[in-house]
């Protein structure tokens, strides 16, 4: 083994517990790398065999009524490779123990034909095709309320109660997330997915010989803009509503997002945690460079290059780089592992396939060494290109002065142990930036991974409580009069009710489309209100469509263009509305327009899609078992259950998210404020040392330095504060979508928490340094320095 071999290793042994605090930090930000990567090429391959196994369709469409002939026109569309027809229905539940409103789609499904979207048997059997009361359900919906093959459900089917028995439990690649219309989020106690034979339901909503939704299968150079529009010209005089592609279609779309934000996060953190880490990397091989000038200088002396020197400190930050690597990449596999496992679960894949693509550890460990390279290559610059002679020749002594304190005449105010921390921080002031900068860096971390809670608890405040106001949301089947409005506020327990008019559509600026709905509202409602960017109240114009900010951003649109909206209900008009205003909304994308005005843009009299009441909680027991027997009422949303469902859907994942990036910054400001004493302590051992010898006490002593280094984190805290609101606004951006927009906001609880664990960080640093100090050697403090 080279001399030079024998050095590091004996280096590394003595600065052990700084090379893992390093290797920590890397760690952590390898682990989030292989974490974030791992799981989302899982769940892609997990996601693409479950599409292919069981026949996924490429294309939707849902209308009124058309006769089984019209599937015969959609086959022969270019492009189509097959078409499967079926019934849908949306009926209300009536669950045994569960008070609560529960609904269900009811798809049509025959065990024999059925090629596309077919059913992943969990439990059970398949519905018989001859049989009118058996029904197979989705798993998510069966776990909820604890249902097994044999147990019985009560469904009103078309006005008529129907008892169900439940023979089989099954997943489908159709519903790898349920939603419910309308919402962007899971409720699996509330909503549900029913499968049952073609006839029996066909013939329950008079749909025999006849159809309302297809699932349609393309060849793979289809050009899917062209059969869609195809689609929709063959069904458009059937009540055709709009056919879509895979991309649109919900829990796709979905599944989609969540991708889509686990590649920012592994982007995003990596970067972080291992700039953090180069960081570090500078600080310590820098200094320690430093102090082993003269040792470099002797090595060049007897014959080593600058290459040899460069090479040895360079090998010095490899090796921490690849221990960091190492714990990174176990921890990684563990979380990853974890993370794939809730992601399956909450997403119902029938299995799930986990593996690790070698190309990700690769990517790891040139990532981490290219941040160890970074931040050492200066370091390691001056090192190598430092002549010998000069590099013997003893460091400069400091310019030690009067600190500010002093000048100002404070000096007799505080401990002699005081004045030389003060004195020290203005000899240097460069490296005890650089320390408050560390710290400020783990703190913004921390401050970052526990915004989530404080946005999202904001985000529904603002959702529940400033713009959905209601008790209760009733949706009726069809567009009906305003007389339903005033049947249910004649209803007991009812205080108000307010309509609402909602409408499908597809807006269009140029060669930019997005589809999705316009809720009309009565101008100055109570329950229901939007909002301007600054929470206040914007009233709804008399002519003209108002957006959400972020959709009109989508569509490049402004204030005063016209948008050209298709209908897809009824006639399915088409129609050029100006944009009048925007508004600000966290959930969802859509228009809104005065109801009066929306009635008048679809030709149509003052017809109501539903009604919000405000009502007696007293009475909403009653009240819902009432709608539950109306022929009209397709399904009753009961408000606080619906922002509980939010709260819970959320909550785990929040949960997971906010312990793992807790972890992995305490991680960072353990390694950032431990390297720093440690680092202190080695420059400034022997004077300490010196110090006890002269009559200082082990107290004394260790106020010194660990008085400067609680200078320092104090210092870097406000620092923190700031960086902490950058990192997290740059994050929130990457977090925005379709299905909600997080906003930027920090609690007070999230600053203070993060701070008690940077204290937490450096109280258990200064307790390992102080023992250190504790045994200091003092007969080497004596010895002259060669």
């Amino acid at each position: 083994m080279k001399a030079l071999n024998h050095k590091l290793v004996r280096e590394l042994w003595a600065m052990r517990s700084q090379a893992l605090a390093i290797a920590m930090v890397i760690g952590s930000g390898v682990a989030t790398f292989v974490m974030s990567l791992s799981t989302l090429d899982s769940l892609r391959k997990t996601r693409d065999a479950f599409y292919r196994d069981y026949n996924f369709a490429d294309a939707f469409v849902s209308l009124e009524r058309a006769p089984e002939s019209i599937a015969l026109r959609l086959a022969d569309i270019p492009g189509v490779a097959r078409v499967e027809t079926r019934v849908n229905a949306s009926v209300k539940l009536d669950i045994a123990e569960y008070p609560d409103p529960a609904t269900a789609l009811i798809v049509s499904y025959d065990p024999e034909r059925t090629q596309i979207n077919k059913l992943y048997l969990r439990a059970g059997r398949l519905m018989d095709p001859l049989r009118d009361d058996e029904a197979v359900v989705s798993e998510a919906f069966a776990e909820a309320h604890h249902f097994q093959p044999g147990d019985h459900l009560d469904a009103i089917i078309n006005g008529r109660r129907k008892r169900l028995r439940l023979v089989g439990v099954a997943l489908s690649p159709e519903f790898v997330l349920q939603i419910p219309a309308a919402s962007i989020v899971p409720d699996f106690h509330s909503y549900g997915i029913l499968w049952m034979a073609r006839k029996p339901l066909a013939t329950a909503y008079d749909m025999d010989g006849a159809f309302n939704n297809a699932t349609m299968r393309l060849t793979a150079d289809a050009q899917i803009d062209d059969v869609l529009s195809r689609v929709d010209d063959v069904l458009a005089r059937y009540g055709g509503l709009g056919s879509h592609g895979r991309k649109d279609q919900p829990s796709h779309r979905y599944l989609s997002e969540e991708f889509r934000q686990l590649e920012s996060m592994a982007t995003f953190f990596p970067i972080i945690f291992l700039s953090v880490a180069a960081f570090l990397l500078n600080v310590v091989l820098s200094r320690l460079i430093q102090t082993q000038r003269e040792l470099v200088a002797t090595l060049k002396a007897f014959g080593y290059s600058n290459g040899d020197v460069a090479i040895h400190y360079l090998e010095f930050a490899s090796i921490i780089a690849c221990i960091g690597v190492a714990l990174g990449f176990v921890g990684g596999i563990w979380l990853g592992e974890g993370l794939s496992g809730l992601y399956a679960e909450f997403y119902r894949f029938p299995f799930l396939l986990y593996e690790l693509d070698p190309s990700i550890a690769l990517w790891a460990l040139a990532l981490s060494l290219a941040a160890a390279f970074a931040g050492t290559l200066y370091s390691v610059y001056k090192a190598a290109s430092q002549a010998p002679a000069e590099a013997m020749r003893p460091e400069p002594p400091g310019n030690f002065r009067r600190t500010f304190v002093e000048r100002l005449g404070l000096g007799d105010r505080v401990s002699e142990a005081t004045r030389m921390i003060l004195r020290n921080v203005e000899r240097r002031p460069m490296r005890a930036l650089l320390t408050s900068v560390g710290v400020a860096a783990s703190y913004s971390i921390l401050v970052l991974g526990l915004i989530f809670q404080d946005s999202i608890d904001y985000m529904l405040d603002v959702q529940f409580r400033l713009t959905e106001r209601q008790d209760m949301t009733v949706s009726f089947t069809k567009p009906t009069s305003r007389r339903s409005l005033y049947d249910l506020e004649q209803m007991p327990g009812v205080f108000y009710g307010e309509p609402y008019r909602a409408v499908p559509v597809r807006f269009r600026n140029g060669r930019r489309t997005y589809r999705t709905i316009i809720q009309g509202y009565e101008p100055g409602g109570r329950l229901y209100r939007t909002l301007d960017a600054n929470l206040q109240v914007a009233q709804l114009p008399s002519k003209g469509l108002v957006m959400t900010d972020y959709l009109a951003n989508l569509l490049g649109l402004e204030v005063g263009d016209v948008v050209t909206t298709e209908i897809l209900e009824g006639e399915r008009p088409v129609r050029e509305v100006p944009l009048a205003g925007v508004v600000s909304q966290f959930l969802g994308v859509s228009g809104y327009m005065d109801i009066v005005a929306l009635n008048r843009l679809m030709h149509e009299g003052r017809a109501l899609s539903g009604v919000y009441l405000a009502v007696d909680p007293l009475y909403e027991k009653e009240l819902y078992r009432r709608l539950e027997n109306m022929p009209r009422v397709a399904g009753t949303q009961v408000q606080r259950k619906a922002l509980r469902s939010l709260k819970d859907t959320m909550g785990e994942q929040i949960l997971m998210f906010a312990a793992v990036a807790t972890a992995l910054a305490g991680a960072i400001a353990f390694g950032v404020i431990y390297n720093s004493a440690r680092v202190a302590l080695s420059e400034r051992g022997r004077d300490l040392a010196s110090l006890r010898v002269l009559g200082f006490t082990r107290a004394e002593a260790s106020h010194i330095l660990l008085g400067e280094l609680a200078l320092l984190t104090l210092l870097g805290l406000p620092l923190g504060v700031a960086m902490g609101r950058v990192l997290a606004g740059a994050f929130v951006q990457t977090w925005q979508s379709e299905l909600f927009r997080v906003p930027l906001v920090i609690s007070t609880r999230t600053y203070s928490y993060a701070g008690l664990i940077v204290l937490a960080c450096a109280a258990v640093s200064a307790w390992i340094v102080r023992r250190r100090i504790n045994h200091l050697d003092l007969i080497e403090a004596l010895k002259t320095r060669e």
